[in-house]
């Protein structure tokens, strides 16, 4: 089954839209501070191109949101999250698929997902970095970590443990589909660091490229 049919559609285009206009930033603004060209922001707002989960990273932090708010409102944050299988919020992004563990929900600084990712999914060409340290589990399949220029392979049961503020990124270099379930913990309070890995619903054919 397509990691797709999990989600809901949403336009991301018309969302990236309502967010730069809604504080009165010109595309020229928004491409000097997110270091994208005005071409690929227009493509992006008129649907023409999807954006990858690294120019979505880059976007978040020009426009000062999560990036989870190209998609949805913030969810209230509670002392306690019980979440069910069938109750995760899934997020696809080419070729992989982002599962919220209740962190996104979670009124303290620790924030879990699971990454499943087809054969050469990635988190886009470029790295990210945010505040806090990050706990990847390795479930089954072949997941490369770049952190800091150090490359480390990931099989099932093999775990790794960085400071985030390290510039770092993923992709499956196996032949099977990869399982991860990744924890950040220790992050600034203004900071959404799960959310730095993920795009939401619906968006594929990420080729952009950014880095923080």
């Amino acid at each position: 089954m397509s990691l797709e049919n999990e989600a809901i559609s949403v336009d991301v285009g018309l969302r990236l839209k309502e967010l730069r206009e809604g504080r009165r930033i010109s595309m020229r603004e928004l491409a000097r501070r997110s270091e994208l060209s005005a071409n690929a922001l227009s493509m992006i707002e008129r649907n023409l191109t999807s954006p990858s989960v690294s120019t979505l990273n880059k976007l978040s932090i020009a426009l000062e949101v999560p990036i989870t708010a190209f998609f949805r409102n913030e969810p209230e944050k509670t002392m306690v999250v019980f979440r069910k299988a069938d109750e995760r919020q899934r997020v696809p992004f080419s070729r992989g698929l982002w599962e919220g563990l209740g962190g996104e929900s979670f009124a303290g600084r620790v924030e879990a997902f699971l990454l499943t990712l087809e054969v050469g999914g990635s988190s886009g060409p470029y790295g990210m970095l945010h505040t806090g340290h990050e706990f990847v589990y390795c479930l089954r399949g072949h997941l490369e970590y770049e952190v800091s220029g150090n490359l480390y392979n990931l099989e099932g049961g093999d775990s790794l443990i960085f400071a985030s503020k390290l510039l770092h990124c993923w992709k499956n270099v196996g032949k099977t589909v990869v399982n991860a379930i990744i924890v950040i913990s220790g992050f600034e309070e203004s900071d959404h660091p799960s959310e730095h890995h993920i795009t939401s619903t619906q968006i594929r054919n990420g080729n952009d490229q950014i880095i923080n």
